[in-house]
């Protein structure tokens, strides 16, 4: 392993590019330790400490955006509105006709869907940045004062953060995420790896040491027994274990694939004969990628909050209690009906993702354009009928894999007594993103490796 890494960083360009990406990764860092002056760090650590419903919110959003938005730095809303525009723009590709023309155009249609990006990007920004502030800073504590969240100098004389300063804090959150898109692009033009993912790789394996500290912290190394509400030996054995067993998982499940064998025509050529060889086509077991978990997570999100809300509103009754009941079931994880729901988003989300970007009708006129055909089925209808029932019964798989590696934090959480931060690291958003962006950096540096005759990494 010593000698595949003294090879990597002997290769100037990828040492150039290795070290590029490492000083942009350390920009972004450092930009997420910078609080915004406007708003009391201090008040806002505890405001969210005693709603726990918020808490637990701010954790699993900062956890696939890159952000910090429980301190409301100058990364408060992270890549997220990116990745959301990119979502909408690939959605609306499907289903609008001039994005559909523009995503065939190959290079140029590419650049000018990612123009669209970056203005949508600026919107959606503008709007979260907007709604955290009056939301969360300026009506977070009811009955304490509205203002209270603010530090003092940038209020006016009722207590009220000035609107000045309103439009200010907006204004940088806004520029703040714009710049993080702007370091992922500038990671994938100049850098290694993809940017977007890299930051967020970057924050969630931030959280590593913090975790472990506080997991140390109030551990006692002697036998305690599992499950007693005290982390000792025993526990952090079952820890290792789990997370060995989880990361295999998750990366045999990552590079599974589906093979579906593929013939080429033969053509004759003068007296030259072309064609005729046998290969296959890789469908991904995983096709979905992490986007039906990220899809559940944020809609289970919202449940909390619109119940409690529309139970206010309602009034202290029969309906009002029901109705804030609810919402309280939607609030803890540990509950049957939270993890049930989240596992069935979780299989629609997997089938409506998939649905959005296979496409076997598409994939069946290449393969005929190109003269390839499927052993056993005609070109055409027939190839793209066989093609969506294939897709059908590995998204299950797909599915069901996903489902089980979202709950198993929730299970850890509940078995060995331990905190959503370290659980996390063991299922979920996460370790998916983590495992996946791992694997595509390591792709990128063996293919520099390979163009200069190198071995692999993973060789």
């Amino acid at each position: 392993m010593l000698e595949k890494l003294r090879t990597v960083f002997s290769i100037p360009e990828l040492r150039k590019k290795i070290f590029l990406t490492l000083f942009l990764l350390a920009v972004y860092r450092i930009g997420w330790q910078i609080p915004l002056p406007m708003i009391d760090q201090a008040e806002m650590t505890n405001f969210g400490q005693s709603n726990e419903t918020l808490r637990v919110f701010l954790e699993r959003v900062s956890v696939f955006s890159a952000s910090q938005i429980s301190q409301v730095t100058i990364f408060g809303l992270g890549i997220m509105p990116y990745i959301s525009a990119a979502i909408i723009l690939q959605l609306m590709g499907s289903v609008y006709k001039p994005l559909e023309e523009l995503k065939k155009e190959g290079e140029s249609g590419r650049k000018k869907i990612n123009e669209y990006t970056r203005y949508l990007t600026v919107v959606l920004c503008l709007i979260q940045s907007a709604a955290f502030i009056w939301f969360v800073v300026m009506q977070g504590n009811q009955g304490q004062g509205v203002g209270n969240l603010t530090s003092p100098e940038f209020e006016n004389a009722n207590g009220d953060l000035m609107f000045f300063w309103q439009i200010t804090a907006i204004l940088i959150m806004t520029c703040g995420s714009v710049f993080l898109m702007w370091l992922g692009e500038q990671i994938d033009e100049y850098g290694i790896g993809n940017g977007i993912s890299l930051l967020i790789m970057a924050g969630i394996v931030a959280q590593m040491p913090g975790a472990l500290f506080g997991l140390f912290g109030t551990a006692k190394f002697e036998l305690t027994g599992i499950g007693t509400g005290t982390t000792g030996i025993e526990t952090f054995i079952a820890l290792a274990v789990l997370f060995i067993g989880v990361v295999l998982g998750v990366v045999f499940i990552t590079l599974a694939q589906r093979r579906i064998p593929t013939q080429s025509a033969k053509h004759v050529r003068g007296r030259r004969v072309y064609g005729g060889t046998r290969q296959y086509m890789p469908l991904r077991i995983n096709q979905a990628g992490v986007m039906p978990i990220i899809f559940a997570s944020s809609l289970l999100m919202l449940p909390p909050f619109l119940l409690k809300a529309f139970g206010g509103w309602v009034g202290d009754n029969w309906l009002g209690n029901g109705v804030s009941r609810v919402g309280q079931i939607f609030s803890d994880p540990l509950t049957l009906i939270y993890n049930l729901t989240y596992i069935a988003l979780i299989y629609f989300f997997c089938y409506f993702w998939t649905a959005i970007t296979f496409n076997p009708k598409e994939i069946s006129d290449n393969l005929k354009e190109s003269g390839t055909f499927i052993p056993g089925y005609r070109p055409g209808k027939r190839t793209a009928e066989y093609l969506e029932n294939v897709i059908e019964r590995i998204t299950y798989v797909g599915a069901g894999f996903l489902a089980l590696v979202a709950v198993i934090p929730i299970i850890i959480m509940q078995l060995l007594d331990v905190g959503f931060t370290v659980a996390n690291f063991y299922g979920g958003t996460g370790l998916l993103i983590a495992v996946s962006v791992a694997f595509d950096l390591v792709q990128k540096i063996d293919s520099h490796l390979v163009m200069r005759n190198y071995r692999g990494l993973l060789e």
